[in-house]
């Protein structure tokens, strides 16, 4: 992953700073704030607050509900969050379908391949037989036994789960891509699983762990060479990375409007408008429907079709202000700034012997995401000394700093990387090098604090009492 762009000044972080009123809080005994996991969430600057404020002060309404004038107003604005939404990937508004997160979007889609199986979202009843081609176009979406759903071994759980969900209710057999140790995806063995059965390849962007970066389009157009639809999950790169759905060429994305500074409760799915036509309904009740009789109901065009009940209009809102404000940023700057955070973090671990980094060890091959173990190596034929992940977040917001550790909802990630857990750091635009350094220098405290026994040149000489100060 490599940019052009300049990584934003000294100054002009500041300013990116004074646009988010949480960073000038106090944590943990009025420390200064260190927010480093904006992986799992980021903060919100004014502009997305006051946009949702001023819905719901001047246009709260039911939108698409009302012949009123603030329903009318409130619709109009929501269908134009919809037309800036989906200008940032580069897509026609009617291919955004607006969902609660990432999570709902991948189900839906999940949930499509299991509807159409067995006749539901208007289809007929019953599983589906050969030769039972139902709603038109839904035949795309039928798995049989003997099918594949591929997926690699680095997936969030949510986009793991759903496919062994759909698996178990249809038959079909899921298989995975391995993860290479260096946190790459092993592509050796590809041509053997990605074959005519597999109808459905669903990978992430950037592993939310790893931070790799995947080769999209490679992964794609292998994947449509055997017929397979593609799927990605781009929570980890739709917030720091220009994306363009025609140059990913995939049929599906979904992300999460929370992890790039808009609101929490709306996440977002495009499909391909062919696909989304043809794709049985998930959640059905109101505003998705065109009539409904006691014998049955026909369903409203997409993108209404899947967005069932009272939209979440102000999040919608609230989302649309979020990339505008990343827009205006500059996404090819907020990488260019990313990668300096990542760099510097990578190289400050690097002369630390006693952290160890799982995954790519460059920022040019990786997203905003430093996941590492601390692992002090034993002497021969004995197991190094370590300290759990979760040990090592509370030395670390102890002093203010503020990240995520775990397994990250990616269980067999670690199993295959032979770790119980890591501590991660996620950067964004609002982060700064000083913040790097106040991790690092927090992370210094945990050999004192755990009595590993780390040479004195490798960690600054505390007792484990000023360590615990």
């Amino acid at each position: 992953m490599t940019t052009t762009a300049a990584p934003f000044t000294d100054a002009e972080v500041t300013a990116i700073r004074g646009d988010f009123p949480i960073l000038t809080r106090t944590v943990r005994d009025g420390r200064p704030l260190v927010y480093l996991d904006s992986g799992a969430t980021s903060h919100k600057p004014w502009v997305v607050l006051a946009a949702e404020q001023e819905f719901y002060e001047k246009h709260n309404s039911a939108v698409h509900r009302g012949a009123h004038q603030l329903s009318e107003e409130g619709t109009e604005l929501y269908e134009a969050a919809r037309e800036t939404i989906a200008g940032l990937v580069g897509a026609p508004a009617a291919e955004v379908v607006f969902t609660k997160n990432a999570t709902e979007s991948l189900n839906l889609v999940a949930y499509a391949f299991s509807n159409a199986t067995y006749g539901g979202g208007g289809a007929r009843g019953g599983l589906r037989q050969d030769g039972d081609a139902g709603d038109a176009g839904a035949e795309r979406f039928v798995l049989r036994p003997g099918d594949e759903v591929l997926v690699t071994e680095m997936e969030h759980h949510a986009n793991l789960v759903p496919w062994q969900e759909l698996c178990r209710r249809t038959g079909a057999t899921l298989r995975w891509v391995p993860v290479r140790g260096d946190g790459s995806l092993d592509l050796s063995r590809l041509d053997d699983l990605l074959t005519s059965r597999t109808r459905v390849f669903a990978f992430t962007h950037v592993s939310n762990v790893l931070g790799t970066v995947n080769p999209v389009r490679e992964l794609t157009d292998r994947a449509h060479a055997v017929g397979a639809l593609v799927v990605l999950d781009a929570c980890q790169s739709a917030p720091h990375l220009a994306l363009d759905v025609t140059d990913l060429d995939v049929d599906f994305l979904a992300f999460s409007g929370h992890k790039m500074f808009g609101p929490l409760g709306i996440g977002v799915l495009w499909g391909r408008a062919e696909l989304l036509d043809a794709m049985p309904t998930f959640l059905t009740g109101g505003s998705m429907i065109e009539t409904v009789t006691m014998e049955g109901s026909t369903y409203a065009p997409v993108p209404q079709k899947f967005e069932a009940g009272v939209p979440m209009a102000a999040q919608a809102i609230g989302l649309a202000a979020a990339v505008d404000y990343l827009t205006e940023l500059g996404l090819e700057r907020v990488t260019a700034h990313e990668q300096r955070l990542t760099a510097h973090l990578l190289d400050g671990i690097a002369a630390r012997p006693w952290l160890r980094v799982v995954g790519p060890p460059t920022a040019a091959e990786r997203g905003a995401t430093v996941a590492f173990v601390v692992e002090v190596p034993g002497a021969p034929g004995e197991r190094p000394q370590t300290v759990h992940a979760h040990d090592v977040g509370q030395v670390l917001d102890d002093r203010g700093v503020a990240v995520r550790v775990g397994h990250h909802c990616a269980w067999p990630l670690h199993r295959a990387l032979g770790v119980v857990a890591t501590t991660r750091a996620t950067f964004a635009a609002y982060n700064t090098v000083g913040e790097v350094d106040a991790l690092l220098e927090a992370l210094d405290l945990v050999p004192g604090v755990f009595g590993l026994d780390v040479p004195d040149e490798q960690v600054p000489t505390r007792t484990p009492q000023e360590a615990r100060a």
